[in-house]
């Protein structure tokens, strides 16, 4: 006698199997969301750099933002691929604070405004990105 599975676990089979696909989807949408966010972030303190008119010191020499940029972009690049830089805060910590080189800090220095290490200069540009949204 053949096996009869009953239209009720089959139905209900059904619906676990999509509410479990719906959940994983959800889950996808979520995290490209937060990729997009970081990665606007991110592009915005790329663009407050190259405006900006400051120089950036990097194992005591000191290059045009445009330089800066050029360098940070590829440091970024380099996280990117290895998953290191999930948010803009990482980004910071990991690429824009510091020579991965000599570990000494970057620092910043805009017209009539004093010295300082470029991790508060980044960290104040994000401030400005996010209330500005």
């Amino acid at each position: 006698m053949p096996h009869r599975q009953n239209p009720w676990a089959q139905a209900l089979a059904a619906a676990c199997l999509l509410l479990s696909l719906a959940a994983g989807a959800q889950t996808g949408s979520s995290a490209n969301t937060t990729t997009t966010t970081t990665e606007r972030e991110i592009q915005s303190l790329f663009k407050a750099l190259q405006q900006s008119g400051c120089e950036f010191a990097r194992n005591d020499q000191w290059y045009s933002a445009s330089e800066a940029s050029a360098h940070l972009q590829r440091k970024y690049s380099y996280l990117q691929k290895r998953a290191l830089a999930p948010t803009a805060e990482d980004f910071i910590a990991r690429a824009a604070s510091q020579s991965s080189m000599s570990g000494k800090p970057y620092l910043v220095r805009c017209p009539g405004q004093p010295e300082t290490h470029s991790q508060r200069w980044f960290e104040a540009q994000l401030a400005k990105t996010r209330a500005a949204r």
